[in-house]
């Protein structure tokens, strides 16, 4: 007769009394150690930053369109949706691992069959039928999967705070694709305004040729400027283009459709003069690349636990229930339920895999390997960080310093402009020296321009090295209301779409 195995969940949980005495095996995981310095080295620059300061920094530059555009990112952008998806994904995958601390196998089964012998028997040919119910128990005596819960855990941990570190980088490069936009657009403005006045200029030298008081020279001269200015516009043109079709795919929409998101010209973004700066440990909290290099490892330090657990014995509780039957001279396949049909078996067992200590051994080596890669891994984005904000900070010192005297030099080329021409008008001076200080004036007002782009991208930069802007999603769910509909309806998520995780980190 065949009977069907079950292990009795009551007989389970005495059973596992015994066993309450569980080790965890492994390392219990600690932060990482790091040098931290006390100060940043430009620090006496700038203000220091309160607990609560600029978290979505970008307000600081008071332009509307840019807030409006950021906006648009953090709901619209597809590599942050993603990033948002691999979130859910863990949370699903966190709550697979956590199955395995309660009976891992739970099946019914059951077959009915017909069954044909040879020989004399009177029966050669007969039915039978079976129905039972397994469970299977491994008790979690090594802590093995304790820890592979604490390690799908670190990495979910991991998973949002990658997510955070994609909207700290989407914000930022929002905000750069946005300066540089404005900052090509000032300067096609320019160069566009300093062309009019060079052909103001070059009419002028025909007058004067016409008259016989200038050479042809002079009038070649004033055309090759000319010509000179108006060939940096279409190049210009090109690159603004391609700028606006970068912001384009940040915001998640076809560049033909970035007029509904960005419309008209504006000026370069400029933010207030004093930028707000914490302590370098501020890195540790603020920064999501750092956090997830964190959990990584602490990931990765549960998994050595896993390891080892192998090379212990593994001890399982299992039983069987279940009914059988034939047909056989006077029996009935009917009769299945009655208490002579009835069957069951249950006990203990273990399992432990003797003479492979070498293959194991080598296992938790390449665990522990990992693990100590991931700690470097976490000083040198550690120091990486460091390294980002010193030279986001010098950058913005230096280049508003160079700003200032730019500014004088762009001021004195508008005098020189002015004087030249006047000079040339009365004979004074020949027509080179009002070509130069065109020259000059229209060279510095570009570098002026760009300067101004870059004081901004600088502050953006310095911005993304400080960490700051993902603390925009707190309270929110990481993917949007219509996405989480479609996968609602696709398959049965319960609960796990719609709690934001109370991290707050």
């Amino acid at each position: 007769m065949k009977f069907s195995k079950m292990y009795f969940s009551g007989v389970l949980v005495v059973s596992a009394i015994s066993f309450n005495a569980c080790t965890m095996l492994g390392p219990d995981f600690q932060a990482p150690q790091t040098e931290i310095p006390a100060s940043w080295s430009e620090s006496e620059n700038f203000k220091k930053l309160s607990k609560e300061e600029n978290i979505a920094w970008w307000k600081l530059f008071n332009d509307p369109t840019l807030d409006s555009l950021i906006e648009t990112a953090y709901a619209q952008n597809l590599s942050l949706r993603s990033a948002g998806l691999r979130i859910m994904e863990s949370r699903a995958f966190l709550g697979l691992v956590k199955g395995n601390m309660y009976p891992q196998s739970q099946n019914m089964n059951g077959d009915i069959m017909t069954i044909g012998t040879t020989g004399p028997a009177a029966d050669r040919y007969y039915n039978a039928a079976a129905i039972g119910f397994d469970v299977g128990w491994e008790i979690d005596f090594w802590g093995k999967f304790s820890r592979s819960i604490e390690s799908a855990d670190a990495s979910l941990y991991a998973s949002i705070a990658d997510y955070d570190d994609v909207l700290v980088s989407l914000t930022a490069e929002v905000a750069r694709s946005y300066t540089s936009i404005r900052t090509l657009e000032e300067r096609i403005r320019l160069a566009k305004k300093n062309s009019k006045l060079q052909q103001d200029g070059l009419q002028l030298v025909k007058h004067q040729f016409a008259a016989g008081t200038v050479t042809e020279l002079d009038v070649q001269q004033a055309k090759t400027l000319l010509s000179t200015t108006l060939a940096t516009i279409p190049s210009l043109q090109s690159v603004l283009q391609q700028s606006r079709n970068g912001l384009a795919i940040l915001l998640g929409v076809f560049p033909g459709d970035l007029h509904n998101y960005l419309s008209g010209e504006g000026t370069i973004p400029a933010a207030e003069t004093e930028i707000a700066m914490g302590i370098p440990a501020d890195l540790l909290r603020r920064r999501p690349d750092i956090r997830k290099a964190e959990m990584q490892t602490a990931a990765q330090s549960a998994q050595v636990g896993v390891a080892l657990a192998e090379l212990y014995p593994s001890f399982t509780l299992f039983g069987s229930l279940g009914w059988s039957a034939t047909d056989i001279g006077g029996n009935s396949l009917g009769d299945i339920f009655d208490s002579n049909s009835f069957s069951y078996s249950f006990g203990p067992a273990f399992k432990w895999n003797i003479l492979n200590y070498g293959r194991i051994k080598n296992q938790v080596r390449i665990q522990d390997a990992r693990l100590e890669q991931l700690i470097t891994g976490y000083q040198n984005t550690v120091l990486s960080a460091a390294r980002e904000v010193e030279d986001n900070m010098t950058a913005m010192v230096y280049a508003q310093r160079e700003a200032k005297y730019l500014l004088e030099g762009v001021q004195s080329s508008k005098r020189s402009v002015e004087l030249s021409m006047l000079q040339y008008e009365e004979g004074f001076a020949d027509y080179q020296r009002v070509l130069d200080s065109t020259r000059a004036l229209t060279q510095k007002q570009d570098q002026y321009a760009q300067l101004q782009g870059a004081i901004a991208t600088d502050f953006i930069s310095l911005y993304k090295a400080l960490g700051g802007g993902w603390q925009i999603r707190i309270g929110k769910d990481f993917i949007p209301q219509d996405v989480k509909e479609k996968m609602e309806e696709r398959t049965d998520w319960g609960h796990l779409l719609t709690n934001p995780t109370p991290d707050d980190q």
